[in-house]
């Protein structure tokens, strides 16, 4: 914890060193199109299946703010988990229902996470100048889907199915280390908020 924000420090001096003032605008761009992505995912899934589904939106929200504001501020979902797992009992949750949803929404519906590397992917392709085909833009995010399980236990785990997936698909894995690295950490907040409030959305959709 100590070492991480002299290490986002280095990793961001890196990336300016090496690309140049010139690299800022796209990942600003990168930043923007990913908070984008993310906010325009909420309100369109989420908020009509609530309503769909009669979910109080009040309660929810207040039932998530305290381990969403951690995940948050540690770009970590898997630190918001304990939180996230008392929040749900003290809202009156059965605990056989959240021990089983909560962990599994964390494991296996990695909302942010996928999010994030489809948009990374298409940045390392357009970066090197290299035009993806539809198809394979679609064939990439099934892949991301499958390979982003379980992501949300390892630290920085995005980057290594990162840079597996581009290399699957003929893509360099330059611009992964000279500039998404330079910026992951702050596009690991938004992802890891998204993480928990997908937990607290199934365990309410289970009821």
């Amino acid at each position: 914890m100590y070492l991480a924000p002299p290490a986002v420090f280095g990793a961001m001096a890196f990336a300016l060193s090496k690309m140049g003032i010139d690299a800022v605008k796209p990942m600003l761009m990168l930043i923007g199109t990913l908070y984008g992505a993310l906010l325009v995912f909420i309100l369109v899934v989420f908020v009509p299946v609530m309503v769909i589904c009669r979910i109080p939106i009040g309660k929810f929200l207040a039932a998530v703010r305290e381990p969403a504001t951690l995940a948050f501020a540690t770009a970590s979902s898997e630190a918001a988990l304990p939180k996230a797992l008392k929040a749900m009992e003290d809202f009156g949750v059965p605990r056989k229902i959240v021990a089983f949803v909560l962990p599994t929404g964390y494991s296996f519906n990695l909302d942010g996470s996928t999010l994030y590397l489809a948009v990374a992917s298409v940045f390392v392709a357009q970066v090197a100048n290299i035009d993806l085909p539809f198809t394979t833009q679609i064939l990439m995010m099934l892949t991301l889907m499958l390979t982003s399980k379980g992501v949300a236990g390892v630290a920085r785990a995005s980057l290594v199915i990162l840079a597996g997936t581009v290399a699957q698909f003929h893509l360099p894995d330059w611009p992964i280390y000279s500039l998404i690295l330079g910026v992951d950490a702050v596009m690991g907040f938004p992802r890891s908020l998204c993480g928990v409030a997908d937990g607290g959305f199934f365990v309410f959709e289970r009821l």
